[in-house]
């Protein structure tokens, strides 16, 4: 099989997907509505339910919706007809995922929920199925056919189901008025979290915290930064920010001077050093070191020098 063979299966797979993905918008009806304000009103949780691929996809759906501000549990539609329907409380809603909406776990789940009066949100490609019949909101996840050339393996389905639970998600976050600093919340281990809650001072506070004087010799200035491994220093004055040495400004005086014993930091010092105050956010110093294509940046806070990021800090926690 040649390669543009290959290639052509794979377009022939993004368009049949994208095709079904586009007919979702003709098969929402007000049961959609209604199914998002029983969930932003629900005082209890959503439990989100399947069977074999829709399963998964369940999985993803939870982690969704308990990132954006919506408690959530995943249960598994066969464990659950084996024990695990004790998932279920009195308030919970629960959302039930299934292609056919006949297969044989759901037959046997549906009325043992129906038993505790818990109301069920179907996402099914047949509304007219069992599940269809016997939930209180059916949200039609109808494929014409799955993107597998046997019609057989769920694809285009699967990827109908997840749009839908999206659309759910993010229905909630604008009902919730879900922030950006309220997504921090529910991810501060990973980079999209720090990008939002970690600030310059969380890096500086860690940092050494390089500095001399206008008139220190350059030969102490160089042992500066170099023990304090940020690759620049503050140079600083009766308290304020008056420059800023680099390694680089270094370099460039040693490629012009073969003498620099009685230079002073002041003579190779930067001038008009770039700062940012000490509580902005660390992602706010990327765009200033992409945009003067610099290294390193001077943290400040009400005048006062508070430290110096490199670009390192901010790649080591994962904001570059």
């Amino acid at each position: 099989m040649k390669n543009q063979d290959l290639l052509s299966f794979a377009k022939e797979t993004i368009s049949n997907e994208a095709k079904a993905v586009a007919g979702l918008e003709k098969l929402l009806t007000d049961d959609f509505a209604n199914a998002v304000l029983d969930i932003y009103n629900a005082k209890g949780r959503v439990i989100i339910t399947g069977v074999g691929k829709s399963a998964i996809i369940a999985q993803k759906i939870v982690a969704t919706f308990n990132s954006t501000g919506t408690p959530a549990i995943f249960m598994h539609a066969a464990d659950a007809i084996h024990g695990d329907l004790g998932i279920i409380q009195k308030e919970d809603l629960v959302i039930c995922i299934s292609k056919s909406g006949n297969t044989a776990e759901i037959k046997v789940l549906i009325p043992l929920i129906k038993n505790f009066n818990n109301k069920i949100i179907a996402i099914t490609g047949n509304p007219d199925s069992f599940l269809g019949k016997n939930a209180t909101y059916v949200l039609n996840s109808y494929i014409e056919k799955e993107a597998c050339p046997n019609d057989l393996a769920p694809t285009t389905s699967t990827t109908a189901q997840m749009v839908v639970g999206d659309c759910l998600a993010v229905c909630l976050v604008q009902m919730r008025g879900f922030s950006r600093k309220d997504f921090a919340k529910y991810h501060p281990g990973g980079s999209l979290g720090k990008k939002l809650y970690l600030r310059i001072s969380d890096i500086t506070s860690q940092n050494a915290k390089p500095q001399v004087d206008p008139n220190t010799p350059v030969i102490e200035v160089i042992v500066e930064i170099s023990e304090k491994m940020l690759g620049a220093t503050a140079v600083i004055e009766n308290g304020k920010i008056v420059g800023i040495i680099t390694d680089g400004d270094i370099r460039r005086m040693i490629s012009k001077e073969t003498d620099f014993s009685n230079l002073k930091a002041k003579d190779i010092m930067g001038s008009s050093p770039k700062t940012i105050d000490n509580n902005r956010l660390a992602v706010e110093a990327v765009d200033i070191l992409e945009e003067n294509k610099i290294t390193q940046i001077i943290a400040e806070e009400n005048g006062e020098y508070k430290g110096i990021v490199h670009i390192h800090n901010l790649i080591k926690e994962g904001i570059v």
